[in-house]
């Protein structure tokens, strides 16, 4: 175990240098849902009913969205790595396997720590109210999720290192799906019931829901308790399968 931990901290360290170096590639990565904010806030209190709840439903929104853009595209990292070798030499390297997935997918929670701070340093003078708590505890419950979520695109990008675009053809078919489906944009509970349907089998929406929540200050709630039983699936799903595709191609 503690091979594995020190394994792990020497990928997510060699991970994150090149963010360190270039902080402004997190914060241009930025624009995207920023220009969501600023188009879709002034629509909402039409859909939602009200003026004061559009930011605190949308914001949480826009946080998972950001994670969710960033994450599932960290493949394309890893396929630029194998195109220039730097992949295989570190699967010479004394490090375990696992840990090669593992630290990689861990990385990808520096970015969206920083990300949703400032979109919420970017909506407080707009009205958005932070509730501290709630907030901190769901970025660890969205740091959860993207793990997981890092670790499948990782293993996306295994699966088509020898056909870039299916990497790029797989990841959009998904992303805008999920990402409807869960409700980041508008709601669908009155959507047709096929749609409702479709929504409750996304382990987005619950993740979603839990963000909501928290981070209008419901902390101890069964919605909550749903969003991180979701998240800790999702990464675990992600883990086992990101492990397991490290190892074959190692083989």
């Amino acid at each position: 175990m503690s091979t594995f931990v020190s394994d792990t901290a020497t990928v997510f360290s060699r991970e994150l240098r090149p963010v360190l170096r270039n902080p402004f590639s997190v914060i241009f990565s930025m624009l995207q849902p920023l220009v969501f904010l600023a188009l879709f806030t002034p629509l909402l209190p039409d859909v939602l009913g009200s003026d004061g709840s559009a930011l605190q439903w949308f914001v949480p929104g826009i946080v998972v969205m950001s994670c969710l853009f960033g994450t599932s595209a960290t493949g394309s990292n890893l396929l630029f790595e194998i195109q220039t070798g730097s992949h295989e030499r570190m699967l010479v390297s004394p490090l375990g396997r696992p840990s090669l997935i593992v630290g990689r997918a861990l990385k990808e929670i520096v970015p969206m720590f920083v990300q949703t701070a400032i979109i919420v340093v970017a909506t407080i003078p707009f009205g958005f109210e932070l509730h501290l708590a709630g907030a901190l505890l769901g970025l660890v419950i969205l740091a959860v999720f993207c793990v997981g979520l890092g670790a499948l695109s990782y293993t996306l990008a295994l699966a088509s290192k020898n056909q870039e675009w299916m990497f790029w053809a797989v990841q959009q078919t998904l992303i805008f799906p999920l990402l409807l489906l869960a409700g980041m944009l508008l709601p669908v509970d009155n959507g047709p019931a096929w749609l409702r349907t479709a929504a409750d089998f996304n382990p987005l929406t619950y993740v979603v829901d839990a963000e909501r929540a928290l981070f209008n200050g419901e902390i101890l709630s069964g919605t909550v308790a749903g969003g991180a039983v979701a998240a800790v699936v999702v990464a675990a799903l992600g883990l086992l399968v990101g492990t397991r595709a490290m190892r074959r191609v190692s083989a």
